[in-house]
């Protein structure tokens, strides 16, 4: 039986079912690139050495795109498709322990663990634990896939599937408890309750930048569910396009989401005011 022919049955299991499109691949090679480099330089200026997991995934995305241009001259390369596979699959769970490390680090910033659903000196270990075991499971699933035996690719995306589940329990979780930390905060406090050193950035804007970006990767979390779900041969496993809008394109807007609202910016101000002002816990009071 032929490639061809072979590919045609719906027991087949096909490392791609379509040939890779090395100008997608090219573009979002380049746009994680130069959110790294946004990053990075941000990160220096900032010293924000708790958004490195962040920056890291970003090096991932782009290194993940890279596998692809490859893939796109041998779709039948096991490296190059369990590489793109493996780094795309994990950026993600890189970004959110990030995001999960920047609650923590504003609450005790506005002074506010009493409107916190969880104290804060369990919530980021909580959720980075959940993260990590998300993690270690994509990569598992991803890594037993390189056997490249159709049993090996099958049981790898059940353990990915597995990995994707806790991902979004738990960072279903999390936007339950930045949200409810939201309206309380909101509730009881002054209206005016500092900004960026800049002037720029309110801890309500960052906030709300924290919310797209839980959106955006809770998005491409359920796609990459549904993905796996519907198994080698699915509706989505034939269109390469969704891939690209329903994670690149996610994943970038994450990228430029917080690399403008950058969460360091904001903590760095409140840091540099607090030797001058009066602490926020004051106007914070939830009692």
């Amino acid at each position: 039986m032929t490639d061809a022919a072979q590919e045609q049955n719906a027991g087949y299991f096909a490392l791609y079912r379509y040939t890779p499109s090395i100008a997608a691949a090219v573009v979002f090679t380049g746009v994680f690139c130069v959110l790294a480099i946004l990053h990075l330089y941000r990160i220096i200026r900032h010293r924000t050495i708790f958004f490195i997991p962040f920056l890291i995934g970003l090096i991932f995305e782009a290194a993940g795109y890279i596998a692809r241009i490859f893939s796109h001259f041998d779709t039948h390369a096991l490296g190059p498709y369990i590489t793109q596979t493996m780094l795309i699959l994990v950026a993600p769970p890189l970004f959110a322990a990030s995001i999960y490390m920047t609650l923590g680090r504003l609450i005790v910033q506005l002074d506010a663990e009493s409107a916190s659903l969880i104290r804060v000196q369990w919530l980021t270990k909580i959720f980075v634990v959940g993260d990590v075991i998300s993690f270690l499971l994509q990569c598992g699933g991803g890594g037993y896939m390189a056997a490249g035996t159709q049993a090996a690719m099958t049981s790898g995306e059940h353990i990915v599937i597995a990995g994707l589940a806790i991902q979004l329990l738990f960072f279903g979780f999390f936007v339950l408890v930045v949200s409810l930390f939201h309206l309380r905060v909101c509730a009881a406090a002054n209206p005016v309750m500092g900004r960026s050193q800049s002037g720029r950035v309110s801890w309500r804007g960052l906030m709300w930048a924290l919310y797209l970006a839980c959106a955006l990767i809770l998005v491409r979390s359920v796609f990459r569910v549904v993905e796996f779900v519907q198994g080698n041969d699915g509706f989505i496993m034939h269109r390469e396009y969704l891939l690209y809008i329903f994670d690149a394109l996610l994943m970038a807007a994450t990228g430029l989401v917080l690399g403008f609202v950058f969460p360091g910016s904001f903590l760095e101000g409140q840091k540099r005011a607090a030797g001058g002002e009066a602490g926020l816990g004051e106007r914070v009071s939830l009692v």
